[in-house]
């Protein structure tokens, strides 16, 4: 569930402004390959050392607010531009090594993937950290605030004077970097930077956040939390029951279609309350 609940965590924030980000397997697959490529690997003498997660985190940033700028200028819905800039940047990814993935060769990196605290992956242990701060940011700061307020009622919160385009940027943002943590953890999981680490990780963690009842200014960290730990459970049953990698696709999309059913079921009791 690491990575899932990394990418889940910033995927929230998107969603309770009733926005999406589909540029998600992109920006995660070439944050995984660069980051790869800038620490000791088998195409290149780099060494950037803690200065590479420092890049791929302003990268992550940059995307973000691209992402963000040309939403809230332009006014293009985001799932059109979030998809169009993570086809672009899965294109960057893939020709940053030819074609060729170079894999991890620092001895502290595979130790690190190797490690624990506690008898928690070390990787899991970042996961944790990521969903702690996104638990800080939402719940108690004033951008927090200002994310609730623009999903429950965006005309309400620009008269309260939240600035709702600047609030929006950064939403993005923040999702992007959170996605680029997902992607350096994938990349040291593996030991392997391929743009492939990010596939098929988009519908499991929309899957994931909206069973935890994630809907434009409903909802919190907890229910992203419970709703990955209920994704990853039903998903690692079915794989050990053997069941075919299609069916499971077929399952994850009935569990979507039924989490949005029960959502809206229970927004319009509120509504009438």
């Amino acid at each position: 569930m690491s990575l899932p609940l990394i990418l889940a965590t910033g995927l929230t924030f998107v969603l309770l402004i009733g926005g999406i980000d589909l540029s998600l397997e992109g920006v995660m697959g070439f944050s995984g390959a660069v980051f790869v490529l800038m620490v000791p690997n088998s195409l290149n003498g780099n060494s950037f050392g803690i200065f590479s997660i420092i890049i791929i985190l302003l990268f992550g940033i940059f995307v973000g607010f691209i992402n963000g700028l040309i939403h809230v200028k332009l006014h293009i819905p985001s799932f059109m531009v979030t998809f169009a800039i993570g086809v672009i940047v899965r294109g960057f990814g893939i020709l940053s090594y030819n074609s060729i993935p170079p894999s991890i060769r620092s001895e502290g990196i595979i130790a690190f993937s190797r490690g624990s605290i506690l008898g928690i992956p070390n990787i899991t242990v970042v996961a944790f950290a990521v969903f702690f701060i996104g638990c800080i940011i939402l719940n108690y700061t004033a951008f927090g605030r200002a994310v609730y307020a623009i999903g429950d009622n965006e005309v309400s919160a620009r008269t309260a004077g939240i600035k709702i385009e600047r609030v929006k940027i950064m939403i993005f943002m923040l999702c992007s970097a959170m996605v680029s943590v997902a992607g350096i953890m994938g990349a040291v999981r593996l030991k392997l930077g391929l743009v492939g680490i990010g596939d098929n990780m988009l519908f499991p963690t929309i899957a994931a956040v909206t069973v935890g009842g994630i809907t434009p200014g409903i909802g919190g960290m907890l229910q992203t939390l419970v709703g990955v730990l209920i994704y990853t459970e039903l998903i690692n049953y079915l794989t050990l029951m053997g069941v075919d990698a299609s069916y499971k696709q077929a399952i994850q999309g009935i569990i979507i279609l039924i989490a949005v059913a029960l959502s809206a079921t229970r927004n319009r009791r509120v509504i009438v309350k």
